[in-house]
């Protein structure tokens, strides 16, 4: 993966792009009163450690872009000491999310939720072409691109070894980028066919050849139907045989 794709820049750029929200924080002055001038920088913090926090962060430096939505100005909240954000259940910082502003600390307790849009690019696999559903996937088949990884909740693919070889799950469009759920593992044996079945415990290793009942790539159990009737589960192995343990 060529470098020109990746920074080490990640956390002061995350911090630049928060710091670029507090002029996008419109909570209503009148609605909050005192509490209205702090509320932006308080997201922008709270946000900020947040996200630093990410697993994606963690493992590929991104370049993060936040924006954050509106409170309704309509809504006539008590002045407050002390203000709690939080990230309410089901909700993940990834994409068009909300995050939870309570007070905890004041003449009336209250709780709103603040709209945010989360992005996060970085690099990716972006197909030149459409790819019917089944095709096995090449180098040819896409190129590296700087996406947006938040706007699906599907993982990217960024490791070109994760795809190549691979074949389509469904019918896919030119310019889409490569996630995991798009990809799957080409099918080393067809429903029917001849395998070799290989069954080994301690101290011993039986072989002999059935029909596949169903297709498998390597590393997945299918049900094979031996010579004599009998039928076994076992798991593909890279040479197309199935291994049975006893």
């Amino acid at each position: 993966m060529p470098h020109d794709l990746f920074s080490t820049a990640a956390p002061l750029r995350l911090a630049r792009a928060l710091a670029r929200t507090l002029a996008c924080v419109a909570v209503g002055g009148a609605a909050l009163g005192a509490a209205a001038q702090d509320l932006g920088q308080i997201s922008s913090e709270w946000l900020q450690g947040a996200l630093s926090k990410s697993a994606e962060l963690q493992t590929m430096p991104l370049r993060m872009e936040v924006q954050v939505g509106r409170l309704d100005p309509r809504l006539n909240l008590a002045p407050c000491q002390n203000v709690d954000p939080y990230l309410p259940s089901g909700s993940k910082l990834w994409g068009r999310t909300r995050i939870g502003l309570r007070c905890v600390e004041g003449v009336k307790p209250w709780n709103v939720f603040l709209p945010v849009t989360i992005q996060a690019f970085g690099p990716a696999w972006v197909l030149t072409h459409n790819v019917s559903m089944g095709e096995v996937l090449t180098y040819d088949h896409a190129m590296q691109a700087e996406v947006d990884w938040a706007e699906s909740p599907h993982a990217i693919i960024a490791m070109p070894e994760d795809w190549v070889g691979q074949t389509a799950a469904r019918n896919l469009t030119s310019g889409m980028a490569l996630r995991q759920t798009m990809v799957k593992a080409a099918q080393i044996l067809k429903p029917g066919a001849t395998v070799k079945v290989i069954a080994q415990g301690g101290g011993f290793m039986v072989t002999g050849t059935g029909r596949a009942l169903e297709g498998g790539a390597a590393g997945q159990n299918i049900r094979v139907r031996m010579d004599n009737g009998r039928t076994v589960t076992g798991t593909v192995n890279p040479q197309g045989e199935v291994l049975v343990a006893q």
